[in-house]
C-alpha cells in the first residue's frame, strides 16, 4: 500500500498550496510577537561615534549570513585571481474495461488450422507477382541471386511470424490482427503508426493486385480493349500506361461496389479464387515434368544474338520462296524498308547476322540451367542478348530498336528484392480470423508456420524449373514479346497456356477483392479506438457495422496506385509498409521477451529475442535495399503518425510493452543518479512549486504556473504541490479533485511535470511534508517556487505569514534554494512577447551564482528572450569600484554570459523621502540617542569581520556582540538598510521587467518575524515585478567547460 502510494502521490504534477488563503498559508511562516517597537528610526551620533564604521561596514539586512553568504567584492576578486579553481570531489485502452464491454459474444467458433489459417495464408500469400515477374526476375538475377532474394524474403517472413505466433498466443486477439497486436504490445503510438502503415499497405496491395489483372487482360487475354493505341515506335509504353490507369479505374470503382453490395459474397468466392491459384501453380509442375521428354513448342526468332519481338512478323527468315521465287520476307521488310531485295536502306546489323530460331523452352533436360545461374542485369532500353551466341558487333539503326525485345526498366539485385517482396506478404490471414478458430493459440502458428513452408518450397522449386526449362531471354523477356506476347509462365504450363493466365486473372481479382474488403476494417478498427482523433469518422458505417467511409477512403488511395500505372512501382511502396509492420511485430516480441512483464506467457514456446531481433534486422535491411528513399518517407510517414498521437491522440493505457520499458530504462537511471548530486556544470532549478487554491480548488495564482513554466522551458523536473487542510480519509474525494483541477491548469500553461496533493491537518506540516518527501531518488527538487503572502499587514489572521517564514526556515534546513515571485499576478503570461526591457540582477552577496543562472534560463524563453540583463552590485567604502566593475566583467565573460555591469556606490545620507518613510515605520516611539549615519556599507565578509574583531577600542567589540545587540536597535539597523537600497534599487530599476534580489534569511529569534515580513516588503516597495532568491548553499554555475 505504501509504496503504491508513493507511486502516485510522485506522479503528481503541479501543486496546491493550501485550501485556505494565502494569509492562512503564510501562517505557519510568521509565528512571532510582531508588536515589538523600536525606539527610533535613526542611529544616534554617539552610537555613530563608538562604532559607526564597524556598522556601517555590514549590510544588516544579511548580517546573520555573511559567514557562509560572503560579501561580493570578496568573491569576484577571487574568482578573477584563482585560475586553478577545482570542480569539487562530487560528481553528478483508457480503461480495459469498456473494451471488455465492447467486446461482442461470438458464434462457437468452428474453424481448424487448414481452413481457418493455412488455406486463407495460402491465398493471400501467393499472387500476382509469381505468374508476371518470378521468371523475369529469375532471367535479370540468375538462378543463385534468385534463391538468395527468395531466401531473405521468406526468412523476414518466417522470423516475424514466429514472433507473431508468440504475441498471437498470449491471450486473444480480436478484431484488427496485427494492428491489435502491435498497440497492444508497443502501446498506442507505435500501434497507431505501424497499423496506418499496415493499413496503406493493404490498400496499396489492392492496387498492385487490380494493375496485375489489368496487365493480364490487356497484353495476354484481349489486347484489342486497349483504348490508346502508341502513335509511333516509342510510344508503346506511355500508350499501356494510360490503359491501365482508365482500365485500372474501372476495376477498381467495381470492386469497390462489390464491396460495398455484399462482402460476404467475396468471402464465398474465397475458395474459388484459391482455387484457381492452386490449378495455376500444378499446371506449371505438369508442364516442367513434361518438358523433360515433349517440351512445349516456342521458337524464339534471334538476329545474331538480339532477341526479335516476334508479334510484328510470322516467319523467321529473311526470306521466303514463293512460287519458287525467292522474295524478301517480312523481316527483310521491317529492317530494309523495302519489298524487294535492295540492301541500299537495309539495318548494317541485319545484314551482317544471320537469322535463326532457338527453343524457348528447351526443357529441364537440355542443360539450359548452368546458362542461367548467374545474373544478367540491364539497364533501361537495352536490347536482350544471348551470350556465346554468334553475332557480328555492328551498331545497327536506332529506328529499328522497337523490332527487339527491350528492357523497359533498370535492373539490379536491389530492385528485385522490392518487387518480389510482396510475393511473401499474407501471413497475417490467420491472426486476423483468431474468433473464429476453435483453438486460434495452437492453429495460427502452425497453420501460418506451414503455409510460409508450402509457399517457401514452391518459390524455391520454380526458380530451380524456370531456370532449368525456359531459355534466358525468355525468361528476362517481361511480357513475352518474344514468344507471340504469350505470358511467360504460361509458355511452360501444361495442359495450355490459358490455364494460368485466365487461373492467374481471376485469383489476381480474388486478391484485390480481398484487399479492398480488408484494408476498411482495419482502418474502422483504429478509428474505433480513437487515438488518432481525426480519423473518428471512419468509424461508423452501415447498419449491420460494414465500414462505408472506410471503403471509401481506401478506395481513394487506391486509385493513387492505380494512377502510378505500374506494378513494378507500385510493388516497393506495399514493400515498405509491410516490412515496417513486421518490423514492429517482431520488435514488440523482442521487449516483452526481454522486459518479462508478468503477463507475457505465449503458448508458442518456440521464440526467443535474438529471432525476433534477427527478423527485426532483415526487415529493416530490406527496406533499404530495396528502395532507401521509399524506407525513409516511410519511416518519416510513420514517425510524424507516432507524434501525432503522442501529442493529440487521446490517452490509452493497454499495459504496453514500451511503458514497462519506460519503467524499467526510469528505474536505471534513477538508480544511477542516487550516485551523487549533479555536477555544477549540469545543474538546474528542480522546481517544487507550491501552491494555493481557493475554497472552489481553483488555482488561485495561475502566474506562478507560468513563470515556472517559463523557467523551466520543458527541462528538468517540475512538482506542484499544494496542501488541503483536513482528514486525509474524510478529504480525499476533495484530494482528487484538486489533483485534477492542477493537472488541467498544467495542460493551459504548458508546464511538464508532476503533480502531487498532500492532505494534512495543518497546512505548515503539509508543506513540510512536501518539501521532505517529494520527488525519487535522485530526481528531487533542489528549489522551492513559494508565492508572497499578500495582505498579511491586514490580515487579523497571522498565520498565513507565520507559514510562509516557517517554509522560508524548512527549505533553508533543507539546503533547498528559494524563490518567491513578488507581485506575481503581473508576470507575463506565455502568449506575451518582450521586444525589449531589462532583466535586472542585484547581487548583494553571493548565493551561489543562482543571481547569474535564472535570468539566463529565463532568456532561453519566448517570453523573455529580447530582453537585456543588467548586474548590480554594490561596493563598501573602501572597494576600489573600478577594480570591481573590471573584476565582475572578466567574470561573467569566463562565464559566458552577456550583461551589462554597474557597481553601485551608496551615497552618505538618506533621502528626506527616505527619512519619511523609516519615521512613517517607527513613528510610535523615539529614541533620541541614535542619529542617522553619515554612511551605508552594504556588504560584509568574514575577513572584514575577522579584522574587527582585532580592533578592540570600537563601541562594539567583536561581530558577536554586533549580533547580541538589543533587538530593537538591530531591527533599526536593518530596516535603515531596507530603505536605503530599495532607494537605489527603485532609482535604478523602476522600469526594469523583473528585478532579481538576493533574499536574506529570517531571523533565527522567532520573535523578530514580522519585522523581518516589514524589512522584506520596505526592501521591495514600488518595485512591479520582483523575484527573491536565496541559494541553497551550493555552487550552481561556473566557468569551466
Amino acid at each position: 500500500f505504501f509504496s503504491g502510494y508513493y507511486f502516485v502521490s510522485y506522479k503528481i504534477s503541479l501543486g496546491y498550496l493550501s485550501f485556505c488563503s494565502y494569509q492562512n498559508l503564510l501562517l505557519f511562516f510568521f509565528a512571532g510577537h510582531g508588536n515589538h517597537k523600536e525606539n527610533s528610526p535613526f542611529l544616534n551620533s554617539s552610537e555613530a561615534g563608538k562604532g559607526g564604521d564597524y556598522y556601517d561596514r555590514n549590510l544588516a539586512l544579511f548580517e546573520e549570513e555573511l559567514d557562509i553568504r560572503p560579501k561580493v567584492s570578496s568573491l569576484l576578486g577571487k574568482l578573477v585571481n584563482y585560475t586553478n579553481l577545482t570542480q569539487g570531489v562530487k560528481e553528478h485502452e483508457e480503461a480495459e474495461s469498456t473494451d471488455g464491454s465492447k467486446k461482442k459474444v461470438s458464434k462457437s467458433p468452428s474453424m481448424g488450422t487448414l481452413m481457418g489459417v493455412y488455406l486463407p495464408c495460402m491465398q493471400n500469400i501467393f499472387g500476382v507477382i509469381l505468374f508476371l515477374r518470378l521468371t523475369w526476375m529469375v532471367g535479370m538475377a540468375g538462378v543463385l541471386q534468385s534463391f538468395l532474394i527468395v531466401l531473405l524474403c521468406c526468412c523476414c517472413t518466417m522470423l516475424t511470424t514466429i514472433s507473431m505466433s508468440a504475441i498471437a498466443t498470449n491471450g486473444v486477439v480480436p478484431a484488427g490482427g496485427s494492428y491489435f497486436m502491435i498497440s497492444r504490445s508497443l502501446g498506442p503510438e507505435f500501434g497507431g503508426a505501424v497499423g496506418l502503415c499496415f493499413y496503406l499497405g493493404t490498400t496499396f496491395a489492392g492496387a498492385m493486385y487490380i494493375l496485375g489483372a489489368i496487365e493480364i487482360l490487356l497484353t495476354y487475354i484481349v489486347p484489342q480493349a486497349a483504348i490508346f493505341h502508341p502513335s509511333g515506335a516509342h510510344d508503346a509504353s506511355s500508350a499501356m500506361l494510360n490503359n491501365m490507369r482508365v482500365y485500372g479505374t474501372v476495376f477498381l470503382i467495381l470492386m469497390a461496389v462489390v464491396v460495398f453490395v455484399g462482402v460476404k459474397y467475396v468471402n464465398k468466392f474465397a475458395s474459388l479464387f484459391l482455387a484457381c491459384v492452386v490449378i495455376s501453380i500444378l499446371s506449371i509442375y505438369a508442364g516442367a515434368i513434361k518438358s523433360i521428354f515433349d517440351p512445349p513448342e516456342f521458337p524464339i526468332c534471334m538476329l545474331g544474338n538480339r532477341t526479335l519481338s516476334r508479334d510484328q512478323f510470322d516467319v523467321c527468315a529473311k526470306t521466303i520462296v514463293k512460287d519458287n521465287i525467292t522474295v524478301a520476307s517480312k523481316l527483310w521488310e521491317l529492317f530494309c524498308h523495302s519489298t524487294n531485295l535492295t540492301t541500299e536502306n537495309c539495318d548494317e546489323y541485319f545484314l551482317m547476322n544471320n537469322v535463326s530460331e532457338i527453343a524457348g523452352i528447351p526443357g529441364a533436360a537440355s542443360g539450359i540451367l548452368k546458362d542461367n545461374l548467374w545474373s544478367n542485369y540491364l539497364e533501361k532500353g537495352e536490347i536482350l542478348e544471348k551470350a556465346h551466341h554468334p553475332s557480328v558487333d555492328v551498331a545497327g539503326q536506332k529506328n529499328n530498336l522497337h523490332l527487339y525485345v527491350l528492357s523497359d526498366i533498370a535492373t539490379s539485385f536491389m530492385v528485385l528484392v522490392g518487387i518480389f517482396f510482396p510475393s511473401v506478404t499474407g501471413i497475417m490471414a490467420g491472426s486476423n480470423r483468431s474468433g473464429d478458430l476453435k483453438d486460434a493459440q495452437k492453429s495460427i502458428p502452425v497453420g501460418t508456420i506451414l503455409a510460409i513452408v508450402t509457399t517457401s518450397l514452391v518459390y524455391f522449386s520454380c526458380v530451380l524449373l524456370f531456370g532449368a526449362c525456359i531459355e534466358g531471354v525468355v525468361l528476362r523477356d517481361k511480357y513475352g514479346d518474344a514468344v507471340n506476347k504469350n505470358l511467360v509462365v504460361g509458355t511452360l504450363s501444361w495442359p495450355s497456356p490459358w490455364v494460368i493466365v485466365i487461373g492467374s486473372f481471376f485469383s489476381t481479382c480474388g486478391a484485390g477483392l480481398q484487399s479492398l474488403t480488408g484494408a476498411p476494417r482495419l482502418l474502422q478498427a483504429i478509428a474505433k479506438d480513437n487515438i488518432i482523433p481525426f480519423l473518428w469518422v471512419f468509424g461508423h458505417g452501415k447498419a449491420n457495422g460494414e465500414p462505408t467511409w472506410a471503403l471509401l477512403l481506401t478506395a481513394l488511395i487506391a486509385e493513387l496506385g492505380i494512377l502510378i500505372a505500374s506494378l513494378d512501382m507500385v510493388a516497393p511502396i506495399l514493400s515498405m509498409f509491410f516490412l515496417m509492420c513486421y518490423l514492429f511485430v517482431n520488435l514488440a516480441c523482442a521487449v516483452q521477451t526481454l522486459l518479462r512483464t508478468p503477463n507475457w506467457r505465449p503458448r508458442f514456446k518456440y521464440y526467443h529475442w535474438a529471432l525476433s531481433f534477427l527478423g527485426m534486422s532483415i526487415c529493416l535491411a530490406l527496406m533499404f535495399i530495396s528502395s532507401w528513399y521509399y524506407a525513409l518517407v516511410a519511416m518519416l510517414i510513420a514517425g510524424m503518425i507516432y507524434k501525432y498521437i503522442e501529442y493529440q491522440g487521446a490517452e490509452k493505457e493497454w499495459g504496453d510493452g514500451i511503458r514497462g520499458l519506460s519503467l524499467s530504462a526510469a528505474r536505471y537511471a534513477l538508480l544511477r543518479l542516487e550516485e551523487g548530486p549533479p555536477h555544477t556544470k549540469n545543474w538546474r532549478p528542480q522546481l517544487l512549486v507550491l501552491l494555493k487554491l481557493d475554497e472552489d480548488l481553483h488555482v488561485k495564482y495561475p502566474r506562478l504556473l507560468t513563470f515556472a513554466s517559463q523557467l523551466k522551458a520543458g527541462k528538468g523536473l517540475t512538482i506542484i504541490g499544494s496542501v488541503i487542510q483536513g482528514n486525509f480519509l474524510e478529504t480525499y474525494g476533495e484530494a482528487q479533485a484538486a489533483e485534477q483541477t492542477i493537472k488541467n491548469m498544467m495542460d493551459i500553461e504548458k508546464v511538464k511535470g508532476f503533480c502531487q496533493v498532500v492532505v494534512a491537518n495543518k497546512v505548515r506540516e503539509g508543506i513540510a511534508h512536501l518539501i521532505q518527501s517529494c520527488g525519487l531518488g535522485g530526481m528531487k527538487h533542489n528549489t522551492v517556487v513559494l508565492g508572497w503572502p499578500y495582505g498579511w499587514r491586514q490580515s487579523e489572521d497571522p498565520r498565513s505569514w507565520k507559514t510562509f517564514i516557517g517554509t522560508v526556515r524548512c527549505t533553508t534546513a533543507a539546503h533547498l534554494a528559494l524563490l518567491v515571485p513578488k507581485n506575481v499576478s503581473f508576470y507575463p503570461s506565455n502568449h506575451e512577447r518582450y521586444n525589449e526591457g531589462n532583466i535586472d540582477v542585484w547581487w548583494i552577496v553571493h548565493d551561489g551564482g543562482m543571481l547569474m543562472l535564472l535570468p539566463f534560463l529565463l532568456k532561453q524563453h519566448k517570453v523573455w528572450r529580447k530582453c537585456k540583463m543588467r548586474i548590480f552590485t554594490v561596493a563598501q567604502m573602501d572597494d576600489n569600484s573600478i577594480q570591481m566593475k573590471k573584476d565582475l566583467a572578466t567574470f561573467l565573460y569566463q562565464l559566458r554570459i552577456e550583461a551589462e555591469v554597474e557597481v553601485v556606490e551608496m551615497v552618505r545620507n538618506l533621502s528626506l523621502h527616505s527619512i519619511a518613510r523609516l519615521e512613517s515605520l517607527y513613528s510610535d516611539e523615539e529614541d533620541e540617542g541614535d542619529p542617522v549615519p553619515e554612511n551605508i556599507q552594504m556588504t560584509w565578509t568574514k575577513e572584514k569581520c575577522d579584522a574587527e574583531k582585532r580592533n578592540r577600542g570600537s563601541a562594539v567589540g567583536s561581530f558577536r556582540d554586533l549580533i547580541s545587540i538589543k533587538p530593537n536597535q538591530s531591527n533599526v539597523r536593518r530596516m535603515h538598510t531596507a530603505v536605503k537600497l530599495n532607494e537605489v534599487i527603485v532609482n535604478r530599476s523602476h522600469d526594469a521587467r523583473l528585478v532579481l534580489l538576493n533574499m536574506p534569511g529570517p531571523p533565527k529569534n522567532t520573535d523578530g518575524d514580522e519585522n523581518y515580513m516589514e524589512f522584506l516588503e520596505v526592501l521591495t516597495e514600488g518595485l512591479e515585478r520582483v523575484l527573491l532568491v536565496r541559494g541553497g548553499g551550493r555552487e550552481v554555475i561556473t566557468i569551466y567547460s
